[in-house]
């Protein structure tokens, strides 16, 4: 029977060798055909290089899947599509191909690297790098499970898999970080040919052992609402091991490089626009305590606003059903009081001389162009609007009349945008940061799990780290300690957990007729999380501050701890008119929160359901649902 297996096994590398990119440098010195290429000439490291570099998606993957997906469903920018309920097939297909491609190399990896140590062919570092595979495999195959739910774990090897459910899937993933961390032998030295297979840690197995850690934890707090006894046992587990991601050079990354190919930016695509979301706005806005002109030169100062003004109204252009608390209202200025990160991450209209302002689409002059008209239904102007250095962000989906007639909402130069720098493949893509552990420290402290430091200074170390990454560090102290809250009623300091009242007075000026007057803004209620009593917990500022912190590097985990959690608040999609993909939101509730009102995973595509019928099938049968993207995970809030 295992000489049977071996067979098997011994034929499915011998086709993946065929498939083997000319990614791997070492692959390309083969002095053959590289299609003719047989088993013993390739190596275990060929395999594990060219799936991590796969991973870091080309252009046509990364904009439907990291940009258009990722980023739209972890509400780091403003974007419909999956945030109002659709689904791409040919997107999702593009994603799902070549992901099963990145697993195909993990799963070849470890079977090669089993069979060269069972037939005494092994070199010094085999070991290792069988371990490593398996590390990278647990990733790749999480990723795709929160994507899709049910997985296979059982191949990607060329033949039809048999999928299983989401709990089995993070089961063996633990388990696997689990076995190929304690078996990672840090003592053991690679010569230069393979470090240089590895373009994350160049075979550093002390870091691959903190990466594997760390994703142990990350994997393990995902389980914390539907396994927590699970949750609880692997990320305490994994802490204990006292080897995790802390150190700025800990951080697993890939640098990018211009092109089209698989190491381009996964943000560069110059017609995504990629506009600052109302969910990161509203977090933004008043949080921290650091007022706008001790982050900006005096060329801006003129144009920031009092803390307690909202903008002016303009009620016939700005939608108004939605929760967002911002609704309505068009900020003509700057915030007086604003996150120190918002300045950097997203750039203001107008900023021209930043070297930060995105230019793209280049061959228009839309990023250039800040003055915009409202019009009425007859399309004549009722007001021209210069938006340079102004700060504003929209909540999504359906602004029927009032967006027809609205020139500034959605138009890329007068909404702050991406910065250039994520968008110039320049850049190394970030999949773990020290931010991140301190972050799930935090966490697991206010859940009482036992963990390495506590909860408390878990926090600020993981607010310290992010605010190093940007460069802010001088603004660190004075924004811990702040107690002024933001637009969703959350404050920065651990020790201040004041809820904020129901309203908060703000004044505004009409927009048509330039009256002043004041208004009653209510901090909105998240229904997801603790009935929507609850603005400024511990948890509350713990996944607030994670989620600014993960911007925009890691939106799969925005999205992924917003299903599980209902954290941070979502604004809910406008409905001026229905949305078709969301039918249980509509004009009588959007003032409340439901799982039903946001996409919770992505559909198979429809080329699993024609090659693969009995596995999709099998997936679609596990699914707590029908095979919809709002049919929730099992590890997701239900």
């Amino acid at each position: 029977m295992n000489s049977i297996k071996n067979i098997v096994r011994r034929a499915s590398i011998l086709v993946a060798i065929s498939m083997l990119a000319f990614s791997c440098s070492k692959f390309e010195e083969i002095n053959i055909d590289p299609k003719a290429a047989n088993e013993d000439q390739v190596e275990v490291e060929y395999f594990i290089n060219a799936s991590i570099i796969g991973a870091q998606m080309n252009p046509d993957v990364a904009e439907r899947s990291f940009v258009l997906y990722w980023k739209t469903g972890g509400h780091q920018h403003w974007q419909d599509g999956l945030s109002t309920g659709s689904n791409n097939d040919d997107w999702t297909s593009a994603y799902y191909n070549s992901a099963s491609k990145w697993l195909n190399g993990a799963y070849k990896a470890v079977q090669l690297a089993e069979d060269r140590i069972a037939e005494g062919k092994e070199q010094p570092y085999t070991q290792n790098l069988l371990q490593v595979a398996r590390i990278w495999r647990a990733y790749l195959l999480s990723e795709m499970s929160d994507n899709f739910g049910p997985m296979p774990i059982d191949g990607f090897a060329g033949s039809n898999p048999n999928f299983t459910d989401v709990k089995s899937v993070y089961y063996f993933a633990l388990q696997e970080l689990k076995e190929a961390v304690s078996l990672l032998d840090e003592s053991v030295s690679n010569p230069d040919n393979v470090e240089k297979q590895d373009p994350a840690y160049g075979y550093d197995y002390t870091k691959w052992k903190k990466y594997g850690n760390s994703l142990r934890m990350r994997l393990a707090m995902r389980l914390s609402e539907v396994d927590p006894a699970k949750a609880q046992a692997e990320f305490e587990e994994a802490a204990k091991e006292g080897l995790y991601i802390t150190k700025v050079d800990e951080t697993f990354e890939v640098q990018e490089k211009p092109g089209w190919d698989d190491l381009s930016g996964v943000m560069t695509r110059e017609w995504n626009e990629q506009e600052i979301s109302a969910t990161l706005n509203n977090l933004y806005i008043g949080l921290g305590g650091i007022n706008s002109d001790d982050q900006l030169s005096t060329d801006f100062h003129s144009k920031i606003k009092a803390a307690d003004y909202i903008g002016l109204r303009f009620a016939d252009h700005f939608t108004t059903k939605t929760n967002d608390p911002s609704a309505g209202y068009w900020l003509d200025g700057l915030p007086k009081v604003i996150d120190p990160r918002a300045y950097k991450t997203f750039i203001i209209p107008g900023d021209f001389t930043n070297l930060d302002f995105s230019l793209f689409p280049t061959y228009t002059n839309d990023a250039k162009t800040t003055s915009r008209n409202l019009v009425d239904k007859d399309g004549k102007t009722v007001k021209t609007i210069n938006a340079t250095y102004t700060w504003n962000a929209y909540a999504n989906g359906e602004w029927g009349d009032k967006g027809s007639k609205n020139g500034l909402y959605g138009y890329i130069g007068t909404t702050p945008r991406l910065a250039q720098r994520f968008r110039s493949s320049d850049n190394k893509r970030i999949f773990f940061a020290p931010w991140e552990i301190y972050f799930l420290f935090a966490e697991a402290g206010v859940r009482g799990w036992a963990t390495p430091i506590p909860a408390e200074e878990a926090y600020e170390n993981g607010i310290k780290a992010n605010f190093e990454y940007w460069g802010l560090s001088s603004f660190v102290g004075d924004y811990l300690s702040s107690t002024s809250y933001n637009r969703v009623g959350t404050s920065v300091s651990w020790g201040h957990t004041s809820e904020p009242p129901n309203n908060h007075t703000m004044h505004y000026v009409d927009g048509y007729t330039n009256t002043a007057g004041t208004v009653q803004i209510p901090y909105p209620k998240n229904d997801l999380y603790k009935d929507g009593n609850v603005k400024n917990d511990h948890l509350t500022k713990i996944i607030t501050q994670k989620f600014i912190a993960q911007c925009p590097w890691l939106p799969l985990e925005t999205w992924s701890d917003q299903r599980r959690l209902g954290l941070p608040f979502f604004e809910n999609p406008a409905v001026e008119e229905t949305i078709p993909n969301l039918p249980a939101l509509n004009s009588s509730n959007y003032m409340m929160s439901s799982v039903k009102f946001f996409p919770q995973r992505l559909r198979y595509p429809s080329n699993l359901r024609i090659s693969n019928t009995t596995g999709y099938n099998q997936a679609s049968g596990y699914l707590d649902g029908p095979e919809a993207v709002l049919t929730p995970l099992w590890w997701a809030k239900h």
